[in-house]
C-alpha cells in the first residue's frame, strides 16, 4: 500500500464559473483509521452539480467547503484497513470520501457495495444519490399518472434519465430537453424518451416553448425541475391545471453570480410566476435528497433489479485520473458530459 495520498482542494472561491485556479492538487500521507473507522482506497469518484454550491461561502442547506479543504464528493473503493467488524479488507464501500485517492470514515457513514451484483460505478449514479433523487422526487412530488405528459431537462444525466425511465414505466408521455443533437438522440434511443428537444437550437424561452408545444400537444402535467433558466421560462405557461413541479436543482444559474441572472428577455417575473401557480392550482415542491434517506432501501429494492437486468438503461462518462477532475467538473457545469460524470481515480 502506498503511504502517500493525493487530493484536490479548494484553492480559492470562484467568481462566477470555476476556473482551474480554484483547484489545487496536493499530496500527503495516507490517513490512519481510528476506532470504528475504515480506510478506503478510492477507485471511482462522482462529479455532481451540487458541488458548485459548496465552493461558495453562502448560506445553504449544507456547509461550504473551506478554502484549503478537500473538495466534497461521493466515492466508491476498496477497504484496505478496518477497525470495525462491519467491514474487512477487500470489501467495497461507498462514502463521502471527497476528491482524493484515499479516505477514512466511521463505518456507519459507509455503505457496502457488492461488485458481483452490478458495477460499483452505479453506486455513484443510477443506484446512488442522483438516481435516488430522480426516483424520490418523481414518485413523492410528481405523483405520475398513466396518460400524463412529463418534461425533464438535463434528460441524459443521471437524474433526468431516471425520471424519464420511471415515468415511461408508469405509462406517461416523456419529453426530454438536452443540450445537443447527440444527447437528444441518446434520450430517445438509449433511454426510451418519446421526444427530446435540443435547447441549444433555441435562443430564447419563446422559441423553445414553441417546440415544446409541438412535443406536448396536451400540455405538461409534470415538470421535473433541475435546470432553471430559459427552460423554466418556456415550461411554466404550458403547465396544465393541477400540474406538479418537483424542484431539485437549477444548474443554469449556478455559475451566474446571482439567482435569476441570465434569464431571457421575456422575464419570468415573480408576479407572473406566482399567478401561474395560483390560477393553475400547481403543486411546487422543493426537496433536498438528504432529507429522504429513509426511503433509500425501498429505492434500491425496486430499482437495482431493473438496472441489473437492463430494464433501466445506464450511461456513464468516465474521466481518467484524479488530476483531471477539475476540468471534468467544469465541463459538467456547461453540459460537456455524456451521461453520469465519474472520475476513475485508481
Amino acid at each position: 500500500m502506498s503511504d502517500q495520498m493525493k487530493r484536490i482542494v479548494l484553492a480559492s472561491r470562484p467568481d462566477g464559473a470555476p476556473t482551474a485556479d480554484n483547484f489545487r492538487l496536493e499530496e500527503g500521507p495516507v490517513p490512519t483509521p481510528g476506532d470504528g473507522e475504515v480506510l478506503v482506497r478510492v477507485k471511482y469518484m462522482s462529479l455532481d452539480p451540487y458541488m458548485r454550491g459548496r465552493m461558495d461561502d453562502a448560506k445553504s442547506y449544507a456547509a461550504p467547503v473551506p478554502v484549503g479543504g478537500t473538495m466534497e464528493g461521493g466515492s466508491v473503493g476498496e477497504v484496505i484497513a478496518s477497525n470495525s467488524p462491519d467491514f474487512k479488507p477487500g470489501d467495497h464501500a461507498f462514502g463521502m470520501l471527497g476528491w482524493a485517492t484515499h479516505g477514512v470514515l466511521p463505518a456507519n457513514q459507509l455503505r457496502k457495495v457488492d461488485p458481483d451484483q452490478v458495477s460499483i460505478t452505479t453506486s455513484l449514479g443510477v443506484l446512488g444519490m442522483p438516481g435516488f433523487t430522480g426516483w424520490q422526487g418523481l414518485m413523492e412530488y410528481g405523483r405520475p399518472k398513466e396518460g400524463e405528459t412529463l418534461v425533464v431537462a438535463a434528460a441524459t444525466g443521471p437524474v433526468g434519465s431516471m425520471v424519464g425511465q420511471i415515468a415511461k414505466s408508469h405509462g406517461l408521455r416523456v419529453v426530454g430537453i438536452a443540450g445537443g443533437a447527440d444527447k437528444c438522440a441518446m434520450a430517445k434511443d438509449h433511454f426510451g424518451f418519446d421526444e427530446c428537444i435540443d435547447h441549444r437550437a433555441y435562443d430564447d424561452a419563446k422559441s423553445l416553448r414553441a417546440a415544446l408545444k409541438d412535443a406536448c400537444p396536451k400540455g405538461i402535467d409534470i415538470y421535473f425541475e433541475n435546470v432553471g433558466g430559459k427552460v423554466l421560462e418556456a415550461v411554466i405557461p404550458m403547465m396544465n391545471p393541477h400540474g406538479r413541479i418537483p424542484i431539485c436543482g437549477m444548474i443554469a444559474w449556478y455559475n451566474a453570480g446571482g439567482l435569476g441572472a441570465g434569464a431571457a428577455e421575456e422575464a419570468l417575473t415573480a408576479p407572473k410566476l406566482w399567478r401561474t401557480i395560483l390560477v393553475n392550482f400547481l403543486s411546487v415542491n422543493g426537496f433536498i435528497i438528504s432529507n429522504h434517506w429513509n426511503n433509500f432501501p425501498k429505492f434500491l429494492k425496486e430499482v437495482a433489479p431493473k438496472v441489473a437486468d437492463g430494464t433501466i438503461a445506464v450511461k456513464e462518462d468516465i474521466t481518467e485520473g484524479l488530476e483531471n477532475a477539475p476540468q471534468a467538473f467544469m465541463d459538467l457545469l456547461t453540459g460537456g458530459n455524456q451521461g453520469k460524470a465519474i472520475v476513475k481515480v485508481g
